[in-house]
């Protein structure tokens, strides 16, 4: 039994499961199914098909064909220790086909041209061994995240992670695997980001409980996020998509481009493209259950998840409940927040209920329908206290997705697809205040998003290069973004919406391939991708992309990708209310000004703004030598230029009149006409000074609304590795996962450029990731170390520079046997995040108001502990 106490350690339960777990290191995000651990293979000569499914049920890697393809062809006798490639390769000797992995775990088997459905095949599919389809199914051909082309390969490095790893990781909803990925920024909007001194970015807050990608932390709005290829509606105030709301249970993977790809997929896309993939045949049911706890108290947890699906002769589908109630942290609960006002929560409670339905129906030889829907429902409660009085915010968030598609086989290899979405979100929060012997109502109100789009495209093989096709996929479409903001007692609130039409196409030209190589080319690819967006409020947008993929030689693999992204500014950045606020000029870094002096200063939306642009690009050598089969290294760099970034200019309230970067947004001694100007700006007046408001006592007038800044830059390397061997007790796993980020901001060409990265509330320059990764039988074991570097503050007179953050995480995972037994497909796992309970890194906060800790890179949570239990029918 583990005991907790509300403060404090549990030394005796740590070294307890030290000694039980003494021989489990650890495991980053890279290792999945292992293609290169050897196994003993004995098959004698055979049908393919039957050759293909031994391979697939011996090796747990999934092996996708169709049947037509294997019609009458034989796989020779072959035996010995291989590893999932070689025996691949002895299977199809002789063949004709090849094969190629689009993901550690999956495997598709090309004909000579690798051809796409038709609407004359007539034989079954089959998915690692089993035959999932009847006479009229066919294979939907394999799409991979950052390109459009079926079965391409993107240009730009891509993370790949499967639902056997967050299982094998102890990760266990989709907002825990994106804030342990190197590249992604815990800040933005994830639970946690408490309320701080100028916050980096309005984006620093906890709305509604979601999680929200932010990679190289340039904002949850410039990471686009898909379900099946398709966006979802907006959460919140902000641009951000909360991917933690989508059951982990019913994901098939996660890919993540961390490269720009808007002349794919169009805006928000400048830092990259996150796809969840949901698992598309499934069979039975599965029911779990969780419970986990901080062992200095609070974030208890209960969970509780049933997933059901089936599949028959010509389509399947899944079904995925979710529900989940946590406590919230309070800051009583930790030593170095008691200092702050009771009741303050540090980290939120919250609730979760979460359905998710994918359907896929083959009608005839023609063509597939295809449906996904998503409804979630996310409370959170949060409560700020101060001497004397509290506010205490309840927020509930509803969410929906509806994504039908079909698609339609066309002659000599063509598919047409036809999609349609439907989203809406809305984010309702209550503010109550409340003392020791009142309570009343300060605001209500809702945050509103909804979207819509409509899709036609088209992809196929343009001419015949030899063995390979050029391939070309082009489409239009359109789509549009609703946003309200709605306050109780208003009479319209402050709402705006944008439409845009879009054209786009991409062309793959296989120059040498695989199956034919030269001297010193063993594969030699190039991409051309372009998107053009015209917009009802800003008009017309192209941005284009190049990429190149070359082998010199089998073991080695070089990518670059070079392109231009685009932004649109976002509803709220455009149309925010207005609000001009009153200040103490002492408070805000003023010195040397008589008694009582002010600064007035106006903050919120600005309709004139115009699109974010930036140029990206990236190259990266990725090594996988056949004489070391379990090894695979990869080394990125990438570089992201921005022009015209959208940004609050001033990010650190305390520094206003004392920071040179500010200068140019503060006019001091201002005129009548400047201070009748900053007067009418706002909707709003708030005055914070104490004191009624004295136009003769403002020494200043700074400008906070946003607005286009002259330059934000990211550059960096990005770090991937694995070496996977068997043992003689089983197999082990080493990975790495490691991402160095350098990024800086220049608000207008006559003003000096100044850090991001590696500053309080902004991303580290340093994340990595070491660990390994212990399996035999149905047993797992594994363990993370995770590093973030320390940040510098600028809230005191001498600049702060906080330690760094490591912690360490291990799991144990045990899985029987699928079978007819009481036990069989029984699955139960114990973790503990943070096992030595590492402290957060401490600064001094401008007022005890603030928690001393940056929420955004550094966790509150300490050690926790959970326990899960799954079976499967």
């Amino acid at each position: 039994m583990i005991t907790s106490a509300r403060h404090g350690r549990t030394g005796r339960f740590q070294r307890l499961y030290l000694a039980s777990v003494i021989s489990v290191l650890v495991v980053t995000q890279t290792w999945a199914q292992d293609t290169h651990v050897t196994s003993d293979y004995s098959q004698p000569a055979m049908s393919l098909v039957r050759a293909l499914n031994g391979i697939s049920q011996q090796s747990g890697i999934q092996v996708i064909y169709d049947a037509h393809l294997l019609e009458g062809k034989r796989a020779m006798a072959f035996s010995g220790h291989l590893s999932i490639r070689q025996a691949l390769d002895k299977a199809l000797q002789g063949t004709g086909l090849t094969y190629e992995f689009v993901n550690d775990d999956t495997a598709v088997i090309r004909g000579p041209h690798f051809p796409v459905p038709s609407a004359t095949r007539k034989e079954p599919t089959t998915i690692n061994g089993n035959e999932a389809a009847a006479a009229t199914e066919t294979l939907d051909a394999v799409n991979v995240t950052g390109t459009r082309i079926q079965g391409g390969t993107s240009p730009s490095p891509t993370i790949s992670l499967s639902q056997a790893e967050f299982r094998q990781q102890g990760l266990n909803d989709l907002g825990e695997v994106i804030r342990d990925i190197p590249q992604n920024y815990r800040g933005g909007q994830n639970p946690g980001v408490s309320p701080s001194p100028g916050g980096g970015d309005v984006t620093n807050q906890d709305v509604t409980g979601g999680s929200a990608l932010n990679l190289r932390g340039l904002g949850p709005d410039a990471t686009l996020t898909l379900l099946n290829g398709r966006r979802m509606s907006y959460d919140g105030f902000v641009q951000a998509v909360d991917i933690g709301a989508i059951p982990i249970e019913a994901v098939d993977r996660l890919e993540i481009v961390p490269d720009g790809a808007s002349a794919l997929y169009g805006s928000d896309a400048v830092a990259g493209v996150a796809n969840v993939i949901l698992k598309r045949d499934f069979e039975g049911v599965t029911l779990g259950t969780r419970y986990g706890s901080s062992t200095e108290g609070g974030l208890t947890t209960h969970e509780y998840s049933a997933t059901a699906g089936t599949t028959w002769n010509s389509g399947g589908l899944i079904a995925s409940l979710k529900k989940e109630n946590q406590d919230p942290i309070n800051a009583d609960q930790r030593g170095y927040t008691r200092q702050m006002e009771d009741p303050t929560t540090i980290y939120p409670g919250s609730s979760l209920k979460s359905g998710l339905f994918s359907l896929h129906q083959s009608l005839g030889a023609v063509a597939e329908f295809s449906l996904d829907a998503l409804r979630t429902i996310r409370g959170q409660t949060t409560t700020s206290a101060y001497p004397g009085y509290y506010y205490l915010t309840l927020s509930n968030t509803s969410a929906l997705l509806l994504a039908p598609s079909l698609k339609f086989y066309l002659p000599n290899e063509w598919t047409l697809t036809a999609d349609l979405t439907r989203g809406r979100d809305s984010s309702r929060f209550t503010d109550y205040f409340l003392t020791a012997d009142t309570s009343e109502l300060e605001s209500s109100g809702c945050y509103c998003n909804r979207s819509h789009a409509w899709e036609i495209g088209v992809e196929g093989p343009l001419l015949q290069t030899g063995e390979e096709a050029v391939r070309l996929a082009a489409g239009i479409g359109s789509r549009g973004n609703d946003f309200q903001v709605h306050f109780q007692g208003a009479d319209d609130g402050e709402r705006g919406s944008d439409r845009s039409k879009f054209a786009y196409a991409e062309l793959a030209v296989p120059l040498v391939s695989a199956q034919s190589p030269r001297p010193g080319v063993q594969r030699l690819e190039l991409s051309v991708a372009a998107r053009t967006e015209d917009y009802d409020s800003f008009g017309q947008v192209t941005t284009p992309k190049l990429g190149i993929i070359y082998d010199p030689v089998a073991a080695l693999t070089l990518k670059a990708a070079w392109g231009r992204s685009f932004k649109a500014p976002t509803l709220v950045q455009r149309y925010s209310g207005r609000i001009t606020y009153l200040w103490n000029a002492d408070e805000v870094g003023g010195s040397g000004f008589p008694p009582g002096a002010t600064l007035l200063m106006s903050y919120g939306g600005n309709p004139a703004l115009k699109p974010e642009r930036a140029k990206t690009w990236t190259a990266s050598i990725a090594l996988h030598p056949e004489s070391l089969p379990g090894l695979d290294a990869e080394l990125a760099y990438f570089s992201i230029d921005y022009t015209g970034r959208v940004a609050q200019p001033i990010a650190n309230l305390n520094n206003v009149l004392s920071d040179p970067a500010y200068a140019q947004f503060v006019t001091y001694e201002p005129t009548e006409a400047q201070l009748t100007q900053a007067e009418r700006y706002g909707d709003a007046f708030y005055n914070f000074t104490g004191a009624d408001y004295d136009p003769g006592k403002v020494v200043a007038v700074a400008r906070d609304e946003y607005v286009n800044v002259e330059m934000q830059q990211a550059r960096g390397v990005d770090m991937n590795g694995s070496y996977r061997f068997d043992l003689t007790s089983g197999r082990l796993v080493m990975s790495l996962a490691a991402s160095w980020l350098k990024s800086s901001q220049r608000d207008a060409a006559d003003t000096p450029a100044f850090d991001l990265s590696g500053t309080m509330f902004h991303p580290a320059k340093f994340n990595g990731r070491f660990g390994m990764l212990w399996l035999r039988g149905g047993l797992t074991a594994a363990g993370f170390v995770n590093y973030t570097q320390g940040v510098t503050s600028s809230f005191t007179p001498v600049k702060e520079r906080t330690s760094s953050f490591a912690t360490f995480d291990t799991t144990v995972t045990y899985r029987t046997r699928d079978g007819g037994g009481l036990l069989d497909g029984l699955l139960i796992s114990l973790g503990v995040q943070n096992l030595f309970d590492r402290k957060p890194p401490l600064y001094t906060p401008p007022s005890t108001d603030y928690v001393p800790y940056d929420s955004t890179n550094y966790s509150a949570i300490g050690r926790y502990v959970n326990v899960s239990l799954a079976r499967h029918w």
